[in-house]
Protein backbone atom coordinates (compact mmCIF):
# COMPACT_ATOMS: atom_id res chain seq x y z
CA UNK A 1 0.00 0.00 0.00
CA UNK A 2 2.47 2.45 0.58
CA UNK A 3 1.71 3.37 3.73
CA UNK A 4 4.56 3.67 6.45
CA UNK A 5 4.44 2.42 9.94
CA UNK A 6 7.64 2.95 12.23
CA UNK A 7 10.63 0.95 12.22
CA UNK A 8 7.89 -2.31 10.99
CA UNK A 9 7.25 -1.11 7.44
CA UNK A 10 10.03 1.57 5.92
CA UNK A 11 11.44 3.23 2.85
CA UNK A 12 14.25 0.61 2.87
CA UNK A 13 15.21 -2.00 4.77
CA UNK A 14 18.37 -4.30 5.39
CA UNK A 15 17.81 -8.43 5.87
CA UNK A 16 20.28 -11.29 6.80
CA UNK A 17 19.79 -12.57 3.65
CA UNK A 18 22.34 -16.27 2.99
CA UNK A 19 22.57 -18.78 0.21
CA UNK A 20 23.49 -21.90 0.99
CA UNK A 21 24.63 -24.33 -2.75
CA UNK A 22 23.95 -27.89 -1.07
CA UNK A 23 23.74 -31.20 -3.03
CA UNK A 24 19.93 -32.40 -3.67
CA UNK A 25 20.67 -34.68 -0.94
CA UNK A 26 22.29 -32.51 1.58
CA UNK A 27 18.69 -30.56 2.12
CA UNK A 28 17.37 -32.26 4.69
CA UNK A 29 20.57 -31.98 7.10
CA UNK A 30 21.12 -28.05 6.08
CA UNK A 31 17.68 -27.44 6.38
CA UNK A 32 17.53 -28.70 9.41
CA UNK A 33 20.59 -27.05 10.81
CA UNK A 34 18.90 -23.69 9.74
CA UNK A 35 16.14 -25.10 11.82
CA UNK A 36 18.17 -25.34 14.70
CA UNK A 37 19.77 -21.76 13.98
CA UNK A 38 16.35 -20.41 13.84
CA UNK A 39 15.66 -22.53 17.60
CA UNK A 40 18.09 -20.72 19.00
CA UNK A 41 18.50 -17.33 18.14
CA UNK A 42 14.63 -16.71 19.14
CA UNK A 43 14.99 -18.36 22.04
CA UNK A 44 17.73 -15.87 23.36
CA UNK A 45 15.68 -13.90 22.45
CA UNK A 46 12.86 -14.74 24.22
CA UNK A 47 10.57 -14.52 21.15
CA UNK A 48 8.06 -17.82 20.68
CA UNK A 49 7.28 -18.15 16.66
CA UNK A 50 4.96 -20.56 15.09
CA UNK A 51 6.68 -22.45 11.36
CA UNK A 52 4.49 -23.15 8.10
CA UNK A 53 5.81 -24.94 5.26
CA UNK A 54 4.24 -24.43 2.11
CA UNK A 55 4.64 -27.46 -0.87
CA UNK A 56 4.03 -27.29 -4.48
CA UNK A 57 1.73 -24.48 -6.41
CA UNK A 58 -0.13 -25.02 -9.42
CA UNK A 59 2.34 -23.46 -11.19
CA UNK A 60 5.51 -24.15 -10.42
CA UNK A 61 9.06 -25.10 -11.84
CA UNK A 62 11.11 -28.70 -12.14
CA UNK A 63 9.92 -32.29 -11.76
CA UNK A 64 6.82 -33.72 -9.54
CA UNK A 65 8.95 -36.24 -8.20
CA UNK A 66 11.74 -33.80 -7.41
CA UNK A 67 9.26 -31.55 -5.45
CA UNK A 68 8.01 -34.37 -3.34
CA UNK A 69 11.68 -35.22 -2.35
CA UNK A 70 12.74 -31.89 -1.08
CA UNK A 71 9.38 -31.70 0.97
CA UNK A 72 9.97 -35.05 1.99
CA UNK A 73 13.54 -33.51 3.32
CA UNK A 74 11.66 -30.59 4.68
CA UNK A 75 8.87 -32.68 6.54
CA UNK A 76 11.46 -34.93 8.36
CA UNK A 77 14.29 -31.98 8.96
CA UNK A 78 11.37 -30.49 10.62
CA UNK A 79 10.66 -33.30 12.57
CA UNK A 80 13.75 -34.36 13.94
CA UNK A 81 14.47 -30.05 15.07
CA UNK A 82 11.06 -31.13 17.13
CA UNK A 83 9.33 -27.90 15.74
CA UNK A 84 5.69 -28.04 14.83
CA UNK A 85 4.37 -26.69 11.80
CA UNK A 86 1.38 -26.24 9.73
CA UNK A 87 1.12 -27.19 6.15
CA UNK A 88 0.48 -24.94 3.65
CA UNK A 89 -0.56 -26.63 0.13
CA UNK A 90 -0.32 -25.18 -2.87
CA UNK A 91 1.29 -22.00 -1.09
CA UNK A 92 4.77 -22.66 -1.99
CA UNK A 93 7.06 -19.96 -4.72
CA UNK A 94 7.26 -21.51 -8.09
CA UNK A 95 10.79 -22.35 -7.73
CA UNK A 96 10.51 -24.35 -4.74
CA UNK A 97 8.79 -24.98 -1.01
CA UNK A 98 9.81 -23.08 1.51
CA UNK A 99 9.34 -23.42 5.90
CA UNK A 100 8.48 -19.74 7.12
CA UNK A 101 8.47 -18.71 10.58
CA UNK A 102 5.93 -16.12 12.28
CA UNK A 103 6.41 -14.10 15.09
CA UNK A 104 3.42 -12.22 17.36
CA UNK A 105 4.16 -9.08 18.68
CA UNK A 106 2.56 -7.55 21.92
CA UNK A 107 -0.07 -6.69 19.82
CA UNK A 108 -1.36 -9.86 18.61
CA UNK A 109 0.16 -9.32 15.10
CA UNK A 110 1.72 -12.08 12.87
CA UNK A 111 4.87 -11.14 11.21
CA UNK A 112 6.90 -13.47 9.09
CA UNK A 113 10.23 -13.28 9.73
CA UNK A 114 12.84 -16.12 9.33
CA UNK A 115 12.21 -18.04 6.27
CA UNK A 116 14.04 -20.84 4.67
CA UNK A 117 13.39 -21.46 0.75
CA UNK A 118 14.51 -24.00 -1.79
CA UNK A 119 15.11 -22.51 -5.06
CA UNK A 120 15.71 -25.02 -8.29
CA UNK A 121 15.27 -21.69 -10.45
CA UNK A 122 18.36 -19.57 -10.03
CA UNK A 123 20.92 -22.28 -10.12
CA UNK A 124 19.47 -22.92 -13.98
CA UNK A 125 19.21 -19.57 -14.78
CA UNK A 126 23.12 -18.87 -13.66
CA UNK A 127 24.10 -22.44 -15.14
CA UNK A 128 25.46 -23.44 -11.99
CA UNK A 129 27.26 -26.44 -12.03
CA UNK A 130 29.58 -28.87 -9.92
CA UNK A 131 31.17 -31.85 -9.97
CA UNK A 132 30.29 -34.70 -8.24
CA UNK A 133 32.20 -37.79 -6.58
CA UNK A 134 31.70 -39.71 -9.87
CA UNK A 135 33.69 -36.86 -11.92
CA UNK A 136 30.40 -35.60 -13.91
CA UNK A 137 28.70 -32.32 -13.75
CA UNK A 138 25.65 -31.72 -11.23
CA UNK A 139 23.44 -28.70 -10.88
CA UNK A 140 23.19 -27.78 -6.94
CA UNK A 141 20.22 -26.84 -5.47
CA UNK A 142 20.09 -23.46 -3.65
CA UNK A 143 18.79 -22.61 0.27
CA UNK A 144 17.49 -18.99 0.66
CA UNK A 145 17.63 -18.36 4.45
CA UNK A 146 17.02 -15.45 6.56
CA UNK A 147 16.86 -15.97 10.27
CA UNK A 148 15.76 -12.52 11.45
CA UNK A 149 14.21 -10.78 8.03
CA UNK A 150 14.27 -7.27 7.99
CA UNK A 151 16.35 -6.15 10.89
CA UNK A 152 14.56 -2.77 11.18
CA UNK A 153 11.12 -5.12 11.87
CA UNK A 154 12.98 -7.46 14.45
CA UNK A 155 14.20 -4.91 16.15
CA UNK A 156 10.43 -2.81 16.01
CA UNK A 157 9.35 -6.48 17.25
CA UNK A 158 11.46 -6.77 19.98
CA UNK A 159 10.66 -3.50 21.66
CA UNK A 160 7.62 -4.31 21.72
CA UNK A 161 8.31 -7.74 22.89
CA UNK A 162 9.83 -5.99 25.72
CA UNK A 163 7.98 -2.74 26.22
CA UNK A 164 11.62 -1.20 26.04
CA UNK A 165 11.86 -3.09 29.05
CA UNK A 166 15.20 -5.60 27.55
CA UNK A 167 16.96 -8.08 29.57
CA UNK A 168 20.19 -7.03 30.92
CA UNK A 169 22.35 -8.55 28.12
CA UNK A 170 20.25 -7.03 25.51
CA UNK A 171 19.98 -3.48 27.22
CA UNK A 172 21.47 -0.56 25.54
CA UNK A 173 22.88 1.10 28.94
CA UNK A 174 22.94 -1.87 30.71
CA UNK A 175 24.28 -0.18 34.52
CA UNK A 176 23.92 3.73 35.69
CA UNK A 177 25.66 4.84 38.64
CA UNK A 178 24.54 7.05 41.06
CA UNK A 179 26.30 9.58 42.52
CA UNK A 180 24.41 10.73 45.87
CA UNK A 181 26.30 13.82 46.19
CA UNK A 182 28.68 15.96 44.06
CA UNK A 183 31.95 14.65 46.63
CA UNK A 184 30.82 11.33 45.39
CA UNK A 185 31.54 11.79 41.56
CA UNK A 186 34.84 11.10 41.30
CA UNK A 187 34.56 7.65 43.23
CA UNK A 188 31.03 6.78 40.55
CA UNK A 189 33.38 7.39 37.58
CA UNK A 190 35.86 5.10 39.39
CA UNK A 191 33.58 2.50 39.44
CA UNK A 192 32.02 2.93 35.89
CA UNK A 193 35.47 2.63 34.82
CA UNK A 194 35.60 -0.30 36.32
CA UNK A 195 32.45 -1.98 35.18
CA UNK A 196 33.53 -0.93 31.68
CA UNK A 197 36.56 -2.75 31.99
CA UNK A 198 34.65 -5.63 32.54
CA UNK A 199 32.36 -5.12 29.01
CA UNK A 200 29.11 -3.92 30.92
CA UNK A 201 27.80 -0.65 29.17
CA UNK A 202 27.66 1.72 31.85
CA UNK A 203 26.97 5.34 32.33
CA UNK A 204 27.08 8.13 35.31
CA UNK A 205 24.57 10.05 36.27
CA UNK A 206 26.29 13.08 37.28
CA UNK A 207 23.89 15.93 37.61
CA UNK A 208 23.07 17.81 40.28
CA UNK A 209 19.76 16.31 41.18
CA UNK A 210 18.35 14.50 44.56
CA UNK A 211 19.16 10.61 44.41
CA UNK A 212 14.95 10.11 44.28
CA UNK A 213 14.50 11.40 41.28
CA UNK A 214 17.75 10.04 39.28
CA UNK A 215 16.40 6.63 40.29
CA UNK A 216 12.57 7.25 39.05
CA UNK A 217 14.90 9.14 35.66
CA UNK A 218 16.31 5.59 35.46
CA UNK A 219 13.38 3.43 36.39
CA UNK A 220 11.79 5.69 33.98
CA UNK A 221 14.41 4.68 30.87
CA UNK A 222 14.28 1.54 31.97
CA UNK A 223 17.84 0.50 32.83
CA UNK A 224 18.37 -2.82 34.01
CA UNK A 225 20.19 -2.31 37.40
CA UNK A 226 20.94 1.48 39.01
CA UNK A 227 24.32 1.34 41.27
CA UNK A 228 23.88 4.19 44.02
CA UNK A 229 26.77 5.27 45.20
CA UNK A 230 27.49 7.92 48.56
CA UNK A 231 29.54 8.26 51.76
CA UNK A 232 29.00 4.66 53.23
CA UNK A 233 30.19 3.23 49.66
CA UNK A 234 32.89 5.21 48.83
CA UNK A 235 34.53 4.49 52.11
CA UNK A 236 33.81 1.12 51.60
CA UNK A 237 34.65 0.27 48.15
CA UNK A 238 31.34 -0.91 47.60
CA UNK A 239 28.06 -0.19 46.29
CA UNK A 240 24.05 -0.14 46.87
CA UNK A 241 22.71 -1.80 43.83
CA UNK A 242 18.87 -1.42 43.09
CA UNK A 243 16.99 -3.36 40.18
CA UNK A 244 14.73 -2.39 37.49
CA UNK A 245 12.34 -5.02 39.19
CA UNK A 246 12.94 -6.44 42.14
CA UNK A 247 13.88 -3.03 44.10
CA UNK A 248 17.05 -2.30 46.63
CA UNK A 249 19.48 -5.40 46.63
CA UNK A 250 21.91 -4.12 49.50
CA UNK A 251 25.38 -3.11 49.74
CA UNK A 252 28.20 -5.08 48.04
CA UNK A 253 31.97 -4.81 46.06
CA UNK A 254 31.84 -3.84 42.56
CA UNK A 255 33.93 -6.84 42.14
CA UNK A 256 30.75 -9.40 42.76
CA UNK A 257 28.28 -7.07 41.17
CA UNK A 258 29.97 -7.25 38.27
CA UNK A 259 30.67 -11.56 38.40
CA UNK A 260 27.04 -12.25 39.05
CA UNK A 261 26.20 -9.78 36.44
CA UNK A 262 28.40 -11.13 33.70
CA UNK A 263 26.87 -14.82 34.67
CA UNK A 264 23.46 -13.14 34.02
CA UNK A 265 24.36 -11.74 30.69
CA UNK A 266 25.86 -15.17 30.06
CA UNK A 267 22.71 -17.14 31.13
CA UNK A 268 20.45 -14.20 29.09
CA UNK A 269 18.66 -14.44 32.02
CA UNK A 270 16.00 -11.61 33.37
CA UNK A 271 17.46 -9.20 35.52
CA UNK A 272 14.54 -10.01 38.41
CA UNK A 273 16.17 -14.15 38.49
CA UNK A 274 19.42 -12.94 38.13
CA UNK A 275 21.08 -10.60 41.04
CA UNK A 276 17.65 -10.50 42.98
CA UNK A 277 18.35 -14.26 43.37
CA UNK A 278 21.70 -13.92 44.35
CA UNK A 279 20.75 -11.61 47.19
Amino acid sequence: SGVLSGLTRVRQFSQDDAHCFVREDQIGEEVERLIRLVQRVYGDFGLPFTAKLSTRPADFLGEVATWDRAETQLKAALDRAGLAYALNEGDGAFYGPKIDCDVTDALGRKWQCATIQLDYEQPQNFDLKYTGADNAEHRPVVIHRAIVGSFERFIAILIEHYAGAFPLWLAPVQVTVLAIADRHLEYAKSVRERLAASGLRAEVDDRQEKIGYKIREAQLQKVPYMLVTGDREASEGTISVRSRTAGDQGARSVDDFVGQALAEIAAKREPEAGLAAAS
